[in-house]
């Protein structure tokens, strides 16, 4: 008998938890851009607040966001300290996103124009050798041609760490024996 009356316990309990659920769901709410009666211009949706910027993403620096001068020119200069540290992770990031199309010495030979699509411009042709660093971010920022924008997939510091990186390599192709310490000398002649 006691076995008889726990299996119906047992056997109705899940049934009464289930109507007991109150669920975000059923709760009154508006759909998104639904009618309301709720506020006086008859919209559910509010709009933004003036002046005001979402979390994380307050760009008030013109040159380090855009690349560019306030009268538009191209930066001339970094925004930020180029060290060690910047010139790694810019060539983390130029070897995932640039290589595919640049290649990783940015000839312009990557596997994506191996596959056949058009070249990109060698990096160390002279045009570009002369270009101010704001030229590169603004690329990278708005795209360019055939080339994409990154502003949504490569962060802001991450581009100009490109920019960094782009730097040294068109220096290393352009370098001379005087460009290099006298260890580096040394090295390059084989002495220990």
């Amino acid at each position: 008998m006691k076995a008889a009356v726990f299996l119906a316990v047992l056997g109705v309990s899940p049934l009464a938890l289930i109507g007991c659920r109150q669920d975000m769901h059923d709760q009154p709410k508006y759909k998104p851009l639904a009618a309301s009666t709720f506020f006086p211009d008859g919209q559910s949706a509010r709009p933004l607040v003036a002046d005001t910027v979402a979390r994380g993403h307050l760009d008030d620096d013109l040159e380090f966001y855009s690349g560019k001068t306030a009268a538009g020119k191209p930066l001339d200069a970094f925004p930020m300290a180029v060290t060690a540290d910047v010139l790694n992770r810019g060539r983390e990031r130029f070897n995932i996103y640039c290589s595919p199309c640049h290649d990783r010495t940015g000839g312009g030979r990557g596997m994506v124009v191996r596959r056949g699509f058009k070249p990109p411009p060698s990096l160390h042709v002279e045009r570009l050798v002369q270009a101010p660093p704001g030229y590169f971010f603004d690329v990278m920022t708005s795209g360019f041609g055939a080339m994409p924008d990154y502003r949504s997939q490569v962060a802001a510091a991450d581009r100009w760490a490109i920019v960094a990186y782009i730097r040294a390599l068109q220096r290393s192709q352009q370098a001379t024996l005087a460009d290099a310490t006298p260890e580096g000398v040394a090295t390059l002649q084989g002495s220990p």
